[in-house]
């Protein structure tokens, strides 16, 4: 299983509910599932000196091959004009 992560700072709060009422049935396409979304409530330490965020999603892939083909997808990258307007964006994956 692989996890995704995305740490956003919003800009656009229009963009982000266009974007969000879409990408998870791309996400869904790919074998994956949106298993968390929330605001950051408070930030303990950052001495990475990290970029500002204040949302944060969690997806769940069951293999790295099908997070790389979602992240890659023809479905995927239509939204990326959308989203880059509605926030910036940290991606990565974690391995469990």
């Amino acid at each position: 299983m692989v996890k995704v992560i995305g740490l956003m700072e919003l800009t656009d709060q229009s963009a982000f509910e266009q974007y969000r009422s879409q990408v998870g049935n791309t996400v869904e396409l790919y074998k994956g599932s949106i298993k968390n979304r929330g605001s950051v409530a408070e930030l303990f330490w950052n001495e990475l000196g990290s970029a500002p965020f204040n949302t944060f999603v969690e997806l769940e892939f069951p293999s790295t091959r099908d997070a790389h083909a979602w992240a890659n997808s023809t479905e995927y990258q239509s939204l990326v004009p959308i989203r880059s307007k509605a926030m910036k964006l940290t991606l990565f994956s974690i391995t469990i």
